[in-house]
């Protein structure tokens, strides 16, 4: 008996059967059940409706939902556990929560219409999220997204019912709102490239403006929050759109800037050809 257990223990590491590795890493765990609690949160208040405490949930979900990312990697701590707990996460309050609070706010009086495009919202999301972590270990340029990314899709409908927390309570008024979910929804599934900035190295070192413009940035929300949130979610939304004609416009003008080259003629007859010159030593 102790010959076999000491066969088994001087067996290779690569003949041993592999053991799962049990528990979770705690700290982006956190931020991502934080994530969870503000679509929760925010699903609760909007069925009060309580759409200016509402609303806000959303902003600080998308804040944790960048902060575990980024915690993650810098602690070494990145699992697929972690993955997969941020996706259901996302799911909620950038899918559901979104949906139920602009149908509680404003999409409610167009009946079977505003259910269906509350619906079709978060089929977008859950189909985005899928589609992103199985596109994301092959994707090679991590500055861009394909399709609109959940977070800032959510931020549209939670930065507009922020800014009108009185809601829409007439169907004619209610029209125009289903923009306001149909639009990034198709987005989301869409193979428009949008700015990533998961890319950015927080460990280099910047200009002393950076600071300054973030400063600039914090005091416009501390002071203005509704218009410096509703500012920032639709300045993302169509900054896919300005740079793709940026890029087209700057292809055209060096598509025109490009000229074939000049060939020179050749020649009809010998007598045109240039004289050619002796190669031995000049007469005298």
């Amino acid at each position: 008996m102790q010959s076999e257990e000491k066969q088994r223990f001087l067996r290779p590491a690569s003949n041993r059967p592999l053991r799962l590795r049990r528990g979770v890493s705690l700290l982006p765990s956190l931020f991502t059940m934080g994530n969870m609690f503000c679509g929760y949160a925010c699903i609760v208040y909007a069925m009060r409706g309580d759409f200016e405490t509402a609303a806000p949930f959303i902003g600080v979900a998308v804040v944790l939902d960048i902060l575990d990312g980024r915690i993650a990697r810098l602690t070494g701590t990145a699992s697929d556990f972690g993955v997969e707990l941020d996706s259901l996460a996302d799911v909620i309050s950038f899918g559901v929560a979104p949906a139920i609070l602009a149908l509680a706010w404003g999409l409610e009086p167009l009946g079977r219409l505003g259910y269906a495009a509350g619906f079709l919202y978060v089929s977008a999301a859950a189909l985005r999220l899928a589609r992103f972590n199985i596109q994301s270990a092959a994707i090679t340029d991590k500055r861009y997204f394909v399709g609109l990314p959940s977070p800032p899709a959510a931020g549209i409908a939670a930065s507009t019912v922020y800014v009108y927390p009185s809601g829409l309570h007439d169907y004619r008024a209610a029209l125009p709102a289903l923009a306001m979910v149909l639009v990034p929804a198709v987005l989301m599934v869409s193979t428009v490239r949008f700015r990533s900035f998961k890319t950015i190295d927080l460990r280099m070192r910047r200009p002393y403006t950076v600071l300054f413009l973030i400063a600039l940035g914090i005091m416009a929300i501390a002071t203005h929050p509704k218009i410096a949130l509703i500012v920032i979610a639709y300045s993302y939304l169509f900054s896919a759109f300005v740079g793709m004609a940026i890029s087209r416009f700057r292809h055209h003008r060096l598509g025109q800037s490009v000229t074939p080259a000049v060939v020179a003629p050749v020649p009809e007859s010998h007598s045109e050809l240039p004289p050619r010159r002796s190669k031995g030593r000049p007469s005298t």
